[in-house]
């Protein structure tokens, strides 16, 4: 029998992941994080852990365009 397949846990548009886990919670990966600081701020008293994205992806900086 085979298991039925599971999409990417991992959203390559941002640098940072909570793992959020336990019982009462379930097990998940929430790719939602700008930075590292703002998602220690919203793992506070939860079953979570932070980690950098490893399939985060920068988007490219176009050459010859300034910034306003």
């Amino acid at each position: 029998m085979t298991k039925p397949a599971s999409a990417q846990a991992y959203d390559p548009r941002y640098p940072v992941c909570m793992h959020v886990y336990g019982e009462l919670v379930g097990d998940r990966m929430d790719c939602i994080f700008a930075s590292m600081q703002e998602c220690q701020a919203s793992a506070v008293g939860t079953p979570a852990t932070c980690l950098v994205n490893p399939f985060y992806t920068p988007r490219p900086v176009r050459p010859g365009r300034s910034e306003r």
